[in-house]
């Protein structure tokens, strides 16, 4: 057996051992909840009072018909898909007369499966079954059913059985956490889930070689092919020389993560105003300026990124300025968020929605969008921190943890978090 079943096999018996132990817990917890639950009965649909077992996953007993398949080539309208499978004109007319919330003519997207169902020659005439059916998929997971019957049309729209896995990615950073993510076969959008998780604790432009990551998350599945993370079940990363651990726990009704110590990985700053990027200065009293060819002060932190790139606000608070500077800094946005600290951004290509002066901002807003405005070799961001008026060196500021594990969770985060670093230290 190799050394990956051998782990899954491990993670699956602790979830196996978690589930259990905390289904007894809440029934220790909830002794009113006695009343048996009701049985959930199996996926079925109703033609003419009849009940039909699903036998595809568009509920539909295809055994009993001819299935006729394609998919919608550029600039195809109804009447080219259906009147080379035998729909009349007068039928055509009659689907598309249907409500735009089931089939919208100018929302069919090229590429896109469609199913035709006719009766087979067995059941004609003598079966309930007996109509002929048109599918269309809308997208990944959903499509509409349309019945099409002498006398009328009838539809309905639904859903693909979805699946949901339990995954798991370990690696170790050779050039970044994107690229090691897809050597590792997993899903490359978990670069940006975790940069996300750990935004407030671990600055993702500074990800060295060496750096080493683990990751436990569900995803989910429609015909084999994937519709997305569905959640971040638990996380671990190693970086400059430091553990940084990703532990889920809903409190006050809100999922959120948490470090061993049971504080908030949410702190009140994000490292970074820039999702995916790289330094390109950094804070100097002396720095030689690109283009006025002289030595002084760059008392912010460049981020150089594609113009356009979006700029988010770091923290909650108020805009103060909006406007351009020009001493230099070209499109610039200053935000105070509270008595101590505040922050501008400038060279922005241009403003996000809203952004004026006395609108209130929080964290992660788009304020503006990387550009190249006043004196400016190419696009970049240039960040400043300020606090009590100063500048400091916005990769140096420490920010406290926001809400920590309340003392009346603390049983129930200890469970979940021994659970959760177990299930990583397998990895």
């Amino acid at each position: 057996m190799k050394l990956r079943e051998i782990q899954l096999m491990r993670i699956l018996l602790l979830a196996v051992v978690f589930s259990a132990a905390v289904f007894m817990y809440a029934c220790k917890n909830h002794p009113s909840s006695t009343a048996a639950a009701e049985p959930v009965a199996p996926l079925e649909f109703q033609i003419q009072d009849t009940i039909v077992p699903v036998k595809d996953i568009y509920g539909l007993p295809v055994d009993l018909y001819h299935v006729e398949e394609g998919k919608v080539r550029r600039k195809q309208t109804l009447s080219d898909l259906m009147l080379p499978l035998g729909l009349s004109m007068q039928e055509i007319y009659r689907i598309s007369r249907l409500h735009d919330s089931l089939i919208n003519e100018r929302k069919i997207k090229p590429a896109n499966r469609y199913l035709y169902y006719s009766p087979a020659d067995s059941v004609k005439g003598t079966s309930p079954y007996a109509k002929n059916i048109f599918v269309y998929e809308k997208d990944l997971l959903n499509f509409v059913v349309i019945n099409i019957q002498s006398d009328s049309i009838w539809a309905w729209n639904g859903q693909k059985p979805v699946e949901t896995r339990i995954q798991f990615a370990s690696g170790t950073i050779e050039t970044s956490l994107w690229e090691s993510i897809q050597a590792a076969d997993a899903n490359p959008m978990l670069a940006v889930e975790l940069s996300e998780i750990f935004a407030w604790t671990i600055d993702f432009f500074g990800i060295q070689k060496g750096d080493r990551y683990k990751v436990i998350y569900k995803e989910s599945y429609v015909d084999s092919t994937s519709l997305g993370i569905n959640k971040i079940m638990g996380a671990w990363i190693y970086h400059n020389n430091n553990e940084f651990w990703g532990i889920p726990f809903v409190q006050d009704s809100v999922r959120s993560f948490f470090d061993e110590k049971g504080n908030s990985l949410r702190k009140a700053f994000l490292k970074a105003p820039l999702r995916f990027s790289r330094i390109s200065s950094g804070f100097s009293n002396s720095r030689f300026h690109p283009v006025l060819k002289i030595r002084r002060p760059h008392h912010g932190v460049d981020y150089a990124a594609a113009s356009g790139t979006p700029v988010h606000t770091v923290g909650d608070g108020v805009i103060t300025r909006v406007g351009y500077q020009k001493n230099g800094g070209g499109n610039y946005v200053t935000i105070k968020h509270n008595s101590v600290y505040s922050t501008t951004y400038m060279h922005l290509r241009g403003f996000g929605k809203g952004v004026k002066q006395g609108v209130y901002v929080k964290q992660g807003d788009v304020i503006g969008y990387v550009g190249s405005t006043g004196l400016a070799t190419g696009p970049h961001l240039d960040f400043r921190f300020y606090k009590n008026g100063s500048a400091v060196n916005p990769l140096k500021v420490e920010a406290p943890p926001v809400e920590p594990i309340h003392d009346n969770n603390q049983i129930a985060y200890e469970t979940v978090r021994a659970f959760t670093m177990s299930w990583l230290k397998l990895l």
